[in-house]
């Protein structure tokens, strides 16, 4: 059952930066396994392949006092909307993957990720999601 809660809190979490963050967007219709298919993907990046990227972050994340955490949150995103592209599920970041990579690419990516870690912060506070020592709160 938890792993049906996390899809649905990245599905809001991903509707609330599509609807907050201009250059975001997301064209599933009335497919709404799109939707939940981009979620899933989004958890499953999040789950094994962050791990990953802010362990090679770690010197830099020291370093500027975790700010780095951002840019990897960011790189997840770009990640997501290439993978969405060649699964043709309708995700995009800017126009890309299809148009340009660009220095608005990236500051989208980077506002998206803020968004979606705010709004899956509260989703994940509100449904009893978080863990803090193997106990939820």
């Amino acid at each position: 059952m938890d792993v049906v809660i996390r899809i649905a809190i990245n599905a809001a979490a991903l509707l609330a930066a599509v609807a907050l963050v201009p250059g975001i967007r997301f064209d599933f219709g009335q497919d709404w396994w799109k939707l939940a298919l981009v979620a899933l993907l989004l958890a499953v990046l999040n789950t094994f392949l962050k791990p990953i990227l802010k362990l090679l972050a770690l010197p830099v994340s020291m370093i500027t006092l975790g700010l780095a955490g951002l840019a990897v949150n960011a790189v997840m995103i770009l990640v997501l909307a290439l993978a969405s592209s060649q699964l043709r599920l309708g995700f995009s970041v800017h126009g890309w993957p299809h148009g340009a990579f660009s220095a608005e690419v990236l500051w989208t990516a980077f506002l998206a990720s803020i968004v979606i870690s705010v709004v899956g912060l509260a989703l994940d506070l509100a449904f009893g999601q978080q863990k803090v020592l193997g106990t939820r709160v």
